[in-house]
């Protein structure tokens, strides 16, 4: 950890580039709650002895980088920033650095690089930010959500925190409830309780009155789950189970007015346009899997185009170079996993079935 490196140079980083769909619970944190972000980053540079850090916010979040930076400036005003904090000998300030659109400086280095004013682009690990970061040096890099824990974690004592949740995911978590849910929004739920009730309690089923068809969990990059498996519970060790990243939050509501290639063409596109480009799988494999995808949506497919898009997505998954190749297979793969069915009607039976 960070707290272990030597040299008397060395930053914390929040990360609020919030850029995939579903996700905005750190835009309410910011707008809401500054100074508990502020307060947990000086926190942890205290404790690993960190001189400097930076806040790098989504270049979209106009409101969120001027709340923050409000913020900050009276935190500095207040002597809670900036040099001798409170007479205590301890220096550390925060800066804000604002992304300029691009979805993958959401991954740590890719992060890095745009703070130190290159392209954004992912390096390969090892070295991890922690033994090289920023400008070379070691870094701390967590999400805002993360840093605004801490004080209350500390306020309370870590055992009482842990009275809430379940015994493997202590505490709560905020959820942000979009797509097709009656009630939209960031909802603070401990963690324990079952996707159903956060949709159907919280959301109140669908805006449409309809039929819920199929949930998307941890945003554009996590699995579609068909209706019948809502009934799991929100923890850290039943999402990594489907590879979905429990740390976003996001659940996307989508009623049974839409199909999975509705779904899964907008997930392709928006990844297609995000991809920096430096590693083939990704680069390549998202016009790729639009075109397999395009088939399925004209039932031109075949049960060898079924093949190839379930092969091409698992290759994508495993040797992509960062987060964004590997995770964005995700929405089909599980598709191909709990909706089967659905891409074997629009295989053109029976002139295609061998793939002719």
């Amino acid at each position: 950890g960070l707290a272990k490196e030597k040299g008397p140079v060395k930053y914390v980083i929040g990360n609020a580039d919030e850029g995939e769909p579903g996700n905005f619970k750190d835009r309410y944190l910011m707008e809401n709650d500054p100074h508990q972000i502020i307060e947990g980053m000086i926190i942890v540079a205290f404790a690993t002895m960190a001189s400097h850090g930076f806040l790098y916010v989504r270049g979209e979040y106009s409101l969120p980088m001027s709340t923050m930076q409000w913020a900050i400036e009276e935190a500095r005003r207040n002597n809670f920033l900036g040099q001798n904090i409170l007479g205590s000998g301890f220096d550390f300030d925060i800066e804000i650095r604002s992304g300029a659109g691009s979805y993958v400086c959401g991954e740590e280095f890719a992060l890095i690089e745009s703070i130190e004013g290159k392209p954004g682009r992912t390096r390969v690990k090892p070295p991890f930010p922690t033994q090289k970061g920023l400008f070379g040096k070691p870094t701390l890099i967590n999400n805002v959500e993360t840093f605004s824990n801490i004080p209350l974690i500390i306020s309370i004592g870590g055992q009482k925190y842990a009275e809430t949740g379940t015994k493997s995911s202590t505490g709560t978590k905020l959820l942000c409830l979009s797509g097709n849910a009656k009630v939209k929004g960031v909802f603070e739920v401990p963690f324990g309780v079952t996707i159903r009730q956060v949709v159907e309690e919280l959301g109140q089923g669908t805006e449409s009155g309809r039929k819920i068809k199929m949930v998307q969990l941890g945003g554009a990059c996590g699995p579609i789950i068909p209706e019948y498996m809502l009934d799991m519970v929100i923890d850290y060790e039943r999402f990594e189970e489907f590879e979905s990243k429990t740390g976003a939050g996001a659940i996307i509501v989508i009623d049974d007015r839409f199909n999975i290639f509705d779904i899964l063409m907008r997930v392709v596109r928006f990844f297609e346009h995000e991809s920096c480009g430096k590693c083939t799988p990704c680069r390549e494999g998202h016009a790729q899997l639009a075109i397999i995808l395009n088939k399925f949506i004209e039932r031109k497919a075949t049960a060898k185009d079924l093949f190839s898009l379930e092969s091409l997505a698992r290759v994508m998954h495993q040797t992509s170079l960062c987060g964004l190749g590997q995770t964005s297979p995700t929405a089909i793969i599980s598709t191909l996993r709990y909706f089967r069915e659905d891409y074997i009607e629009q295989i053109d039976y029976p002139t295609n079935l061998g793939g002719q």
